[in-house]
């Protein structure tokens, strides 16, 4: 429990009384100078009455000093005499400031409970042995939300089972099957059987507030996790995280550390290698790169609507995907943006998914 101060600062009525025997003045005289009773100023020199901001004022003036002198005694005097804040407040404030603590406990990931309880949860969270070794998780490339929207994703792949991982069924179903869930948006919803039965992990996790990312790939004991937000409800979104991760898997990226992927959906020209390799195969998959690019260049400069949907019929894609990859070649993130449909409440019912409403209870 906090306990009060202990402190050498006496009541501002103290070193009253010290200026007044400095003047000669007896209490009577101050009285007379203030213009007030005895009665009105005898509880602030026995220090059994605080001094208000217009006292401070009128002995100020009384004692030819600035009313500040007054005002910081009576000050120091309360702050000293006010409880020691608990040791808790300065261990929430460092939590919070480490993590998005209170995001977390909305969310269902850590409970509600005293700073010490939920520095013990911060730990099992981040699967470190102290604190301090949970705020040294967060790489600095990432911040501390997408951090913690890792570790959720991460926490869950642990708690669910999947067959051997097989490249090649993941080759096949990237190559195949999935090509062929193209058209339909509503056949997204085939995803996490057909990512189970290759042998790897999908987790879909809603992203943190102020927390850019998209997708994430790593590995866990030799099993393939695959993570995504759907921070973007659209049908070209999502199709491109997901083939986007499946690349980084079929190449093994992420087994030494895991890959983060923040704003795929604007195209940039300074990245890794890996990132490369898998935007070409994520763009290629939505619409086929050199036919896109040839039509692109027949076609330029006028992309009429009537043109993009026969395109989409001749590539069988959603028009929504090839309109997708238009405006990441284009730079026109507001053509036809109608046919980018909406398709998470398709996902979210068939998957493993946190947030939007729902947690999915983990133990720590």
């Amino acid at each position: 429990m906090a306990t009060p101060s202990v402190t050498w600062v006496k009541h501002p009525g103290y070193y009253i009384k010290e200026e007044m025997e400095e003047r000669g003045w007896s209490q009577r005289d101050l009285a007379f100078i203030l213009g007030v009773s005895e009665q009105a100023i005898n509880p602030i020199l026995n220090g059994k009455r605080g001094i208000s901001p217009e006292m401070a004022k009128v002995l100020g003036e009384g004692f030819d000093v600035p009313a500040e002198f007054f005002a910081n005694l009576q000050q120091a005097y309360d702050l000293a005499q006010a409880r020691t804040p608990d040791t808790s407040v300065a261990l929430r404030r460092t939590m919070q400031s480490t993590y998005p603590v209170r995001e977390m406990i909305k969310r269902g990931w850590i409970e509600q409970s005293d700073a010490t309880m939920l520095q013990i949860q911060l730990t099992r969270f981040f699967d470190v042995p102290s604190f301090e070794h949970a705020a040294k998780k967060t790489p600095e490339e990432i911040s501390p939300a997408q951090s913690a929207w890792l570790y959720r994703v991460r926490q869950l792949a642990k708690s669910i089972s999947v067959p051997a991982y097989s490249e090649k069924a993941l080759r096949d179903a990237v190559s195949k099957e999935l090509p062929s869930l193209l058209y339909a948006p509503d056949e997204v919803r085939q995803i996490p059987r057909i990512l189970t039965q290759c042998g790897v992990k999908f987790i879909v996790v809603e992203k943190l507030p102020n927390a850019k990312i998209d997708g994430v790939c790593f590995w866990l004991d030799g099993v393939p996790v695959i993570g995504m937000s759907l921070q973007h409800d659209r049908i070209d979104n999502f199709w491109f995280v997901l083939r986007h991760e499946c690349e980084h898997v079929l190449n093994q990226h992420g087994k030494e550390k895991e890959i983060m992927d923040i704003d795929l959906d604007i195209a940039t020209i300074s990245i890794s290698e890996e990132e490369r390799i898998a935007n070409d195969a994520a763009s290629n998959f939505c619409a086929p790169s050199d036919k896109l690019d040839f039509w692109l260049k027949r076609k330029h400069p006028y992309y009429y609507e009537r043109d993009v949907l026969a395109f989409s019929r001749t590539v069988e894609r959603h028009p929504g995907l090839v309109v997708g990859q238009i405006r990441r070649k284009l730079n026109r993130y507001d053509y036809l943006t109608r046919y980018l449909v909406k398709i998470r409440h398709f996902v979210l019912p068939v998957s493993m998914a946190d947030g939007w409403g729902q947690t999915v209870p983990v133990s720590l």
